[in-house]
């Protein structure tokens, strides 16, 4: 909170200055008579794996009410519920905001939330593989042996007998790879022509995946073509978690090409936008009207861009994805948006939705059933591992996918039931789930004023970004009594 409020002190913005400040102090002062009265209690035990996943839990819940303290006095006129809502937004990586009046919020502001957004993305990253992983939940459960919930006696990740030093680990060996980019990334926007302020709040929102921005989006930019070049390069690191880290393996042979996460992911970035630009051009060639290459190539980087953006759930817009719209021809192309971030990234990265590897085990099951409808006593050729994963994986996945499912309808409903449409109630459920904020403003035939919903349905949205973060099988091994009595 420090950083913000020395942030509105040079702009000579002493009240929000004083907002931040305040509550940073009275922060470290809650915490520090916090962790005195727990230094004399000795005789605790070693947290378990479900201890640290309630705490997590409850951090997505209850932090931010001490993070909407200093965001609510500074914004001044704004119910502290809308504070809370933009602070679970932010820490869950979604996005989403109430406030999207260009000149509502001043630059401080916006550098808290991308903050926030960027402090979530680490926590997820860190708690992947500290608190996730060891209970094969998270996605982790489609390549493990055990039940999702229960640990693997074979993981050998981090030494299981001792979480916290677990946490230690997974922050220190990740910690430094997350600030790097997140510097790189800040570096190179500024030197493509962002603010320096605009540059850092895209680069910690590309990072987290939060689609937080300064400028309403990533088309206002000063950057330009060149930052969304850049911006999209950075967001493959949401596709897999072998693009920086080798610590989670998805198939037996090494590389980042084998990896079918990423190669599922590639193939959706490239293929998709391709067949859009193919349904105009195939068009254009029966009228005999081609249009000029740098038409062509305006809608085929929107497509792009646009494409990987919402399959990472960041939820930037591409400035040229009007013209991808235009090109392709489709009435409604928002709905592609809505699958892509449904789908989601890969396992162990900031990214939300059902995730790819999840996919790729009910393609691989899905393959292996035609294969035996044509040849019903075909013995599969696979190995070990591709076998688990089209088994035990596929089951685990469609049984994740199911609760999906049910999840988005309830919270649909519910929404409805509430006085909001149905259309845009299903597009907040797919938005608060899969963690990508930004479709309300995009995928709709105009944007949802989220400000307007009503004080109930936007603690519905709360605990649906919640959930969307934690992912159903989280919180139901939370709920299980079975498993915390093991």
């Amino acid at each position: 909170m420090f950083l913000p409020a020395l942030h509105a002190l040079m702009q000579d913005d002493h009240s929000v200055s004083r907002s931040f400040a305040y509550s940073g102090v009275l922060g470290l002062a809650v915490v520090g008579l916090i962790g005195l009265a727990l230094s004399g209690n000795v005789q605790r035990g070693e947290a378990s794996d479900l201890s640290n996943l309630l705490s997590l839990c409850l951090t997505f819940i209850l932090l931010p009410l001490f993070l909407a303290v200093p965001f609510y006095e500074a914004v001044g006129n704004t119910s502290f519920l809308n504070a809370y809502f933009e602070m679970v937004s932010s820490l869950t990586t979604t996005g989403a905001t109430l406030f999207d009046t260009p000149g509502r919020l001043g630059d401080s502001l916006h550098l808290w939330r991308g903050m926030v957004g960027w402090f979530g993305g680490l926590l997820m990253w860190v708690a992947a593989s500290a608190v996730l992983a060891p209970l094969n939940l998270g996605g982790f459960e489609v390549t493990a042996t055990a039940e999702p919930g229960q640990g693997d006696t074979r993981l050998d990740r981090f030494e299981r007998a001792n979480v916290g030093k677990r946490m230690g680990q997974a922050t220190y060996v990740l910690g430094p790879i997350y600030v790097a980019l997140t510097a790189a990334l800040w570096l190179f926007l500024v030197l493509s022509g962002d603010r320096p302020l605009v540059a850092v709040v895209h680069a910690m929102s590309t990072m987290a995946t939060s689609g937080i921005s300064a400028v309403n989006g990533v088309q206002n930019a000063g950057s330009g073509l060149g930052g969304e070049v850049i911006i999209f390069f950075f967001m493959m690191f949401a596709l897999s978690r072998l693009t920086f880290s080798s610590d989670t393996i998805t198939t037996a042979r090494p590389g980042l090409h084998h990896d079918p996460e990423f190669r599922l992911g590639m193939l959706l970035v490239l293929g998709v936008p391709l067949l859009l630009f193919l349904r105009h051009w195939l068009g254009a060639l029966e009228v005999d009207q081609l249009e000029e290459f740098p038409s062509a190539f305006a809608a085929l980087w929107g497509g792009m861009f646009s494409v990987l953006s919402f399959l990472s759930t960041t939820g930037f817009e591409s400035a040229y994805w009007e013209a991808a719209r235009d090109w392709s021809g489709l009435g409604t192309p928002g709905l592609i948006l809505l699958g892509l971030s449904l789908v989601g990234g890969g396992v162990a990265t900031t990214a939300g939705g059902v995730k790819l590897l999840r996919v790729y085990a009910l393609y691989l099951n899905g393959q292996r059933e035609m294969e035996r409808l044509v040849h019903p006593s075909s013995v599969g050729g696979a190995g070990a591992r591709s076998r688990r994963i089209r088994r035990h994986g596929a089951f685990v996945a469609w049984i994740f996918f199911m609760l999906f499912a049910l999840s988005l309808a309830a919270i649909t409903v519910i929404l409805c039931g509430l006085g909001i449409g149905f259309e845009p109630a299903l597009i907040l459920s797919i938005a608060t789930l899969s963690t990508t904020g930004p479709l309300t403003q995009v995928v709709g035939d105009s944007p949802i004023v989220l400000i307007q919903i009503g004080a109930a349905a936007k603690l519905v949205l709360c605990a649906a970004m919640v959930l969307g973060r934690l992912e159903t099988l989280a919180i139901i091994a939370l709920i299980n009594p079975s498993l915390w009595r093991d």
